[in-house]
């Protein structure tokens, strides 16, 4: 693999990092290996840091594909706990009002998802990177200012119930570039007469690329230390850079 003129890596991102965090590792082992001090590396579409799964990374010349990548369709697997929401419509923040759910059937939770298939408009959360007058929304949203976002319209090819309880269900969403899963949730929860939010979600495909042809960011961090070094032509060699 040429990782200096440009490699497309396909990652399983881990719970608890953030996009940035995976494309920094990245970048931090190839600047070492090749003895360079900057070097273009960039992601095909965010996860939320309580997110897992497929994350597309290209490196070098490759993040010219970056915006063709990004348009690949999503699926995902996510747990909705139904009765209750928080601000950010997942676990970044509490719980802030609780619902009833002894309504909630199977069936009504089957006809309720039938609704959000399509195409459909979806306010985005205020916990998020989308830009209020040049500013990033969750920046005011965790300084407890109220965020104005307008709905965006997207769509929803597939909702498909895996699992059902009063209080929690499970779904597999198949879905267009800049569908929130989160907002997903609250709406799933609101339609239900009651309240939800997102507990866990996988990001299991991105285009073609399915989670099972990812790799763990350990082992795409070896891949780079163990593949041998070939300098594109007429690229200048850093000085005593320590390569091999």
């Amino acid at each position: 693999m040429d990782f200096l003129t440009g490699e497309i890596l396909y990652i399983d991102k881990p719970l608890g990092w953030t996009s940035f965090d995976a494309v920094k590792r990245l970048r931090g082992m190839i600047l070492r290996r090749y003895g360079i001090k900057k070097f273009k590396v960039g992601h095909a579409g965010t996860l939320d840091p309580l997110a897992t799964g497929v994350m597309i990374i290209c490196t070098g010349k490759a993040t010219k594909r970056i915006e063709e990548l990004q348009t690949g369709v999503k699926e995902y697997v996510a747990e909705i706990a139904l009765g209750a929401t928080t601000p950010s419509f997942d676990l970044e923040t509490e719980i802030d009002a609780t619902y009833p759910t002894e309504h909630i059937t199977r069936s009504g939770v089957e006809e309720t998802l039938r609704k959000f298939t399509g195409r459909i408009e979806q306010v985005p959360p205020a916990f998020s990177a989308c830009k209020v007058d040049g500013h990033r929304a969750y920046k005011a949203a965790r300084r407890g200012e109220a965020v104005d976002l307008k709905p965006k319209v997207l769509v929803i090819d597939e909702i498909e119930l895996l699992s059902y309880s009063q209080t929690s269900i499970t779904v597999r969403v198949v879905c267009s570039k800049g569908t929130y899963i989160r907002a997903l949730a609250r709406d799933i929860g609101e339609s239900l007469g009651s309240g939800g939010h997102l507990t866990a979600l996988r990001r299991t495909r991105v285009g073609s690329v399915k989670v099972e042809d990812c790799l763990s960011v350990d082992a795409a961090t070896t891949l780079i230390s163990e593949t041998p070094i070939e300098y594109p032509e007429n690229y200048e060699k850093p000085e005593n850079s320590g390569c091999v």
